[in-house]
């Protein structure tokens, strides 16, 4: 007997990123302590993530060829410095209303600076490539070699007017590039592995999609109520708009540039490291840790939906 759990999926939009994802988040929310229980090469699963993400970037290098290039430079730096544009400038107004502090009563009680600019500043890489590699090109996906320089704290703490707390090494650096290098240079030389690995990346999605849902707690979300649920759509709605522009200003349809507004999981760690960096912030820590992992959670299962309409409803052509 056959079921089909492919075909039925991928009546989902982005269902081969959003099922596992959301299976994952599940899993996290109902039995947190399942991969250190299991373990071995079940808890890896859980928790693989990122190996398994740079493996995907090395069979998506290789699918990039040498005249792409300036196309994967040109779409990536504009993304980044429209995704990090927005951040400074959502850091100037509110600090100009709420200074360094939480909000601490009303309807926007734990609203501040800090959980803002962390919401905006970080792309949720992998649900990026996830949705480059169904409706995008190899190019567009490529971009995030660049993209991924808005991880971590820096860009934040840079934001928010914190300089000299905070490095950026560059050995991180490389190596956020080293694996899509590899896969370039070898797909380049050698046809037949570009068509080898690059029949690999797909396969990987669903994976790295169940691991990055493995990280989301679905009670952040209550615990942050309406003000964390709105925060995540300002987020898609702002970041969203502007991305789309510079994409398409850049010779994108903007399917890319709204894939990129969404806030990555590990944007939830930002306040408290911002916060041991300079204890001004420190009250709006907390308070900030819970909005931006419920902003994680709304971009994710927004983003996907209103890429997949656009991208539809421009009809690009994948290449």
């Amino acid at each position: 007997m056959q079921v089909p759990i492919k075909r039925s999926v991928e009546r989902v939009p982005g269902g081969m990123m959003i099922v596992p994802l959301g299976a994952g988040a599940i899993m996290a929310t109902l039995a947190p302590n399942t991969a250190s229980f299991f373990g071995s090469f079940t808890g890896a699963l859980f928790t693989g993530a990122l190996p398994i993400l740079a493996v995907f970037y090395v069979c998506l290098g290789a699918t990039i060829p040498f005249e792409a290039l300036p196309r994967v430079a040109r779409r990536g730096g504009a993304l980044l410095a429209t995704k990090v544009g927005v951040g400074i400038l959502a850091g100037f107004v509110l600090g100009h209303f709420l200074g360094e502090r939480p909000v601490l009563q009303g309807w926007f009680a734990g609203l501040s600076t800090l959980a803002v600019v962390a919401a905006i500043n970080d792309t949720n890489g992998g649900l990026y490539m996830a949705l480059m590699e169904q409706v995008g090109r190899a190019e567009d996906a490529g971009a995030y070699a660049l993209m991924s320089l808005e991880s971590g704290p820096f860009l934040t703490m840079l934001t928010l007017g914190v300089a000299g707390l905070s490095a950026f090494p560059w050995q991180t650096l490389v190596g956020a590039i080293l694996p899509l290098v590899a896969g370039l240079i070898l797909g380049n030389l050698d046809h037949d592995l570009r068509a080898f690995l690059g029949r690999a990346a797909p396969t990987l999605i669903p994976f790295f999609g169940f691991a990055l849902g493995c990280t989301l707690d679905l009670h952040r979300v209550w615990q942050a109520g309406m003000l964390g649920v709105a925060l995540g759509l300002v987020v898609v709605a702002v970041s969203g708009a502007t991305l789309l522009v510079a994409d398409r200003v850049t010779g994108g349809t903007g399917t890319a540039g709204l894939a990129a507004a969404s806030t990555a999981a590990n944007a939830a760690a930002v306040p408290s490291i911002v916060a041991s960096a300079n204890p001004v912030y420190a009250d709006a820590a907390a308070p900030a840790t819970v909005l931006v992992a419920a902003s994680v959670i709304v971009t994710a299962l927004t983003v996907p939906l209103l890429t997949l309409w656009w991208a539809g409803r421009t009809s690009s052509p994948k290449r």
